[in-house]
């Protein structure tokens, strides 16, 4: 045996190796950890987003059938103030009529009435 076969530096430096190695694995152990609780987390939330969104499309089916109820009272409703301007401005106007009528022949007909 030479005694270049048993040189100390190259084993140090493979045992350097071997250490960097081991710490490489340890790393990239620690890093599929930190992922798959990061994907972990990541599903929980996903699968909390659906179903709150499953919850909102059957509050929103709810509000839908909700309106689609309402609509005929609201058009009644809307139909009812429009007849009910519609008769205030025809007792305007009659009131306005009579009015002028008092204004203009009430002295006249309070005459003809008394008898003088």
């Amino acid at each position: 045996m030479n005694p270049s076969d048993f040189d100390p530096r190259l084993h140090q430096q493979m045992g350097e190796l071997l250490a960097e190695v081991r710490n490489l694995r340890d790393a990239f152990r620690q890093s599929e950890i930190k992922s798959d609780t990061s994907r972990s987390q990541m599903h929980t939330r996903l699968d909390l987003l659906v179903d709150r969104v499953g919850k909102v499309e059957g509050n929103v089916a709810a509000v839908q059938e909700d309106i689609s109820e309402m609509r005929p009272v609201t058009d009644d409703v809307r139909r009812w103030k429009l007849m009910g301007l519609g008769a205030l401005g025809i007792v305007g106007i009659g009131a306005s009529a009579l009015t002028f009528i008092l204004t203009k022949f009430g002295t006249a007909a309070m005459g003809w009435l008394t008898g003088r």
